[in-house]
């Protein structure tokens, strides 16, 4: 098997950063009196990191290579792969799409510009680029090329501009987007006015604002309308007054404007800067919650003197980790999925093991509608037609767009998952399950049914790598084999078949990140 170049000193450079998460998680554990769940198998492991880096459960092969690996360094080896595999780039472009546009889940119009804008996130994932280079390149991109008659497609820098076409090229937009997603902070509820007991003030809001207070739609009635800037300008009047503020830092600081200083290009320099605690803290409790389902401050946009950490030097050592080795995604990557709590089993044993802000096991997380459907496809052998642009595709109403729709609401609190009536109709009698639980129709049922080296308990234990990534049990053995050899209630060994997968892709097991 195969490793990333420099692997080991990428995990040795890790490697205090692990020892510092579980140095403070174990001391909070052993002050509250808690006992830690025991430690994932190393199937429990396979499928929760694939989940949380490929945004899929692991092939059949996959599975088998990795279980049947007997290194010492085998779920290191494991992080590498997926970390330098395409489809970490896709999963992570999905879910940094779905934080800095999230109005494409409701408006078809952003839907149109999401598509760029999430190619251009993957594209930059896969060269390895760091995420402060990432978010200035975001910040400061040109909006005069955007012309074309309007049209945000095929342009040269189309992807980061459509962030600002699916915030209307608004300066209170931006501003309120900006703030969320990139430094955790939920500023909006000052636009308006002043809350007596909130910390930010509407002022700070429009200062912030006055950063993309140049920016202006040429043809504010037409989706798509050109942007244009004037880029030195950073000043805007507040709404309803008759106050005119400039643009300033939420730290209350403000930038030397110099003849031709752009004010995006002030913007972004102070938001990456290694001294800014707000950005290097928001990125690191956003991976953090990315893998435990909660973050450290949790919601992960709300920073707020009301809403402390739960782990406040933690997420100081996370934040700074973060900062000193170059933004890289990787590297708190590497430390979280190589820690002891990322490690340990979601079987609790006691109370207060299941307060998931313990982090004293994992837990159980609801999936996206994309890890659901593409783990199914995947499961099943399913390929859609329209390929992988998924609730993207408006003009051909493909299973997988369908399947995202029904599933819509599954992204923003994964510890809070609710099916509705209709997503479990879906997945018991929708027509891809239908269609996978029949073996005439189905890929992954044809080839276990007729593969010729096959015995039923090989054919079981298929199904159970194809679905759940691990062997079955023996009681589950026990209790599948009489079942398949009868035919079961209606004596068709096909049948029994369909009847076993239907029950696996319909399990807990399956249907949770756990």
């Amino acid at each position: 098997m195969s490793t990333v170049p420099d692997s080991a000193a990428a995990w040795r450079a890790a490697q205090p950063l692990t020892a510092l998460i579980d140095q403070e998680l174990a001391a909070r554990w052993q002050a509250g009196g808690v006992t830690p769940a025991e430690l994932a198998s190393d199937a429990e492991f396979l499928r929760r990191v694939y989940l949380d880096l490929a945004g899929r459960i692991p092939s059949v092969s996959e599975a088998r290579d990795f279980l049947e690996d007997e290194s010492a360094d085998r779920r290191q080896r494991l992080v590498d792969r997926l970390l330098v595999g395409p489809a970490f780039a896709n999963h992570f472009a999905r879910t940094w799409r779905a934080m800095l546009l999230p109005e494409a889940d409701a408006n078809l119009q952003v839907r149109f510009v999401a598509v760029i804008f999430e190619a251009w996130l993957r594209k930059r994932l896969r060269e390895g680029l760091g995420y402060d280079a990432l978010v200035r390149e975001l910040l400061t991109v040109p909006l005069p090329e955007m012309q074309n008659n309007g049209n945000p497609f095929g342009q040269e820098n189309a992807g980061p501009i459509s962030y600002y076409f699916a915030k209307e090229g608004k300066p209170e937009n931006l501003a309120a987007s900006t703030a969320r997603a990139l430094l955790g902070v939920r500023l909006e509820c000052a636009q308006c006015h002043d809350h007596p007991f909130a910390h930010w003030k509407q002022d700070q809001f429009w200062q912030l604002a006055g950063f993309f207070s140049g920016i202006e739609r040429q043809q504010p009635d037409q989706p798509f309308s050109p942007l244009k800037e004037v880029a030195e300008k950073h000043e805007l009047k507040v709404p309803d007054t008759e106050r005119t503020v400039s643009a300033a830092f939420l730290d209350g600081t403000a930038p030397e404007w110099t003849d031709g200083a752009s004010a995006r290009g002030k913007l972004a320099e102070w938001i990456t800067a290694r001294g800014n605690p707000l950005f290097a803290r928001a990125l690191a409790n956003r991976l953090w919650a990315h893998f435990f389902g909660i973050g450290l401050v949790d919601p992960v946009d709300d920073f707020d003197e009301h809403n402390q950490p739960s782990h406040p030097a933690l997420l100081a050592v996370l934040a700074a980790e973060f900062s000193s080795h170059d933004f890289r995604w990787e590297h708190l990557i590497r430390a979280i999925t190589s820690s002891r709590a990322y490690q340990l089993s979601s079987a609790v044993r006691d109370a207060p093991e299941r307060d998931p802000r313990q982090f004293a096991a994992m837990p159980v997380r609801g999936l996206s509608a994309e890890q659901l459907f593409d783990s199914l496809a995947l499961a099943i052998g399913f390929r859609d037609p329209a390929g992988d642009l998924g609730q993207f595709v408006l003009a051909y109403n493909s299973p997988r767009a369908t399947f995202l729709e029904t599933f819509a609401n599954q992204r923003d609190r994964p510890l809070d998952y609710h099916t509705s009536i209709i997503q479990a109709m879906a997945l018991m009698n929708g027509q891809v399950v239908a269609d996978a639980t029949a073996v005439p129709r189905s890929w992954t049922l044809g080839a276990v049914a007729n593969y010729p080296g096959f015995d039923d308990r090989a054919r079981i234990e298929t199904l159970y790598l194809a679905t759940l990534s691990r062997p079955p049990r023996d009681e589950e053995l026990a209790r599948l084999e009489p079942y398949l050899a009868s035919g079961g209630a209606r004596q068709d060994r096909d049948e029994a078949l369909g009847d076993i997968l239907w029950a696996l892709l319909n399990s807990s097991e399956f249907l949770f990140n756990h």
